[in-house]
């Protein structure tokens, strides 16, 4: 009996789990989507994000970051977890999203868009990317992340923004007078 009702309680839990597919320029383009439709969608990121800063002499400031000496130095570190949430603000240039995943500070966000090389999903985007690194804007700084942030793709909850929506007509037909 236990068995059974611990089932039934696995199976609720994972029925409330969205359902994450990633987002891609087919869906941009097949949907069309206006700036109000988008900021209703509730966006997720695939894998970690991390940003960090070199600090100089007075500016020192915890600003929902940590900061932390590495070698000598005063760094400022900004962790995006995977399957945080994020919300769309606006929209920079063409099929580009700036999607911002702090609660607080609509400043505070990054830009997707779709890449050829990964089948068209939303991914990071940089001012610039090297070997090792990029170099995004966050707030009004400048951070470095990982080249592997490259690979952070926009998700969605494909069940909320499938759905299909069907008018139907049914006429009773037309006689002659």
């Amino acid at each position: 009996m236990k068995s059974l009702v611990f089932l039934a309680a696995l199976v609720s839990l994972v029925s409330c789990v969205p359902s994450l597919s990633y987002y891609t320029k087919d869906i941009h383009n097949t949907e069309q989507w206006n700036d109000s439709d988008l900021s209703k969608i509730q966006f997720y990121i695939s894998d970690d994000i991390l940003l960090w800063r070199d600090i100089t002499n007075g500016e020192s400031v915890i600003d929902n970051g940590k900061i932390k000496m590495i070698d000598g130095r005063e760094v400022e570190e900004v962790i995006i977890r995977k399957g945080t949430p994020g919300v769309y603000i606006f929209s920079p240039q063409n099929k580009q999203y700036a999607i911002s995943f702090d609660a607080t500070d609509d400043t505070k966000y990054l830009i997707f868009g779709p890449s050829e090389k990964v089948n068209n999903r939303y991914v990071l985007l940089a001012k610039e990317w090297g070997k090792r690194y990029g170099k995004v804007t966050y707030g009004d700084k400048l951070y470095n992340t990982a080249s592997e942030s490259a690979f952070a793709y926009l998700m969605v909850d494909v069940s909320k923004t499938k759905r299909t929506k069907i008018n139907s007509e049914k006429p009773s037909g037309r006689k002659v007078n």
